[in-house]
């Protein structure tokens, strides 16, 4: 379901075991989240974007574009409306 993570974790040379440990879970959690067999916190799914320098859109699987999107800014008249 999400072999967009596994593709990412292994371009990156990294094990599952390690990765896990990055984001500071077990290998058996995170293998789960590579199968689909269950799905991403959306906390992880962030972290794991970030990790990747990808966007959480990526990584779903609703875009191929690899890179994020730029972020947008606010000023600070726009927090108060």
């Amino acid at each position: 379901m999400y072999p967009k993570l596994r593709d990412l974790r292994e371009d990156m040379d990294l094990s599952q075991a390690k990765l896990a440990k990055m984001i500071g879970m077990s290998q058996t959690g995170y293998s789960k989240y590579e199968t689909g067999e269950n799905d991403i916190p959306t906390q992880t799914l962030i972290r794991l974007a970030k990790l990747y320098g990808t966007s959480t859109d990526y990584l779903l699987g609703l875009t191929d574009e690899k890179k994020p999107y730029p972020r947008k800014t606010m000023a600070c008249t726009d927090c108060y409306s």
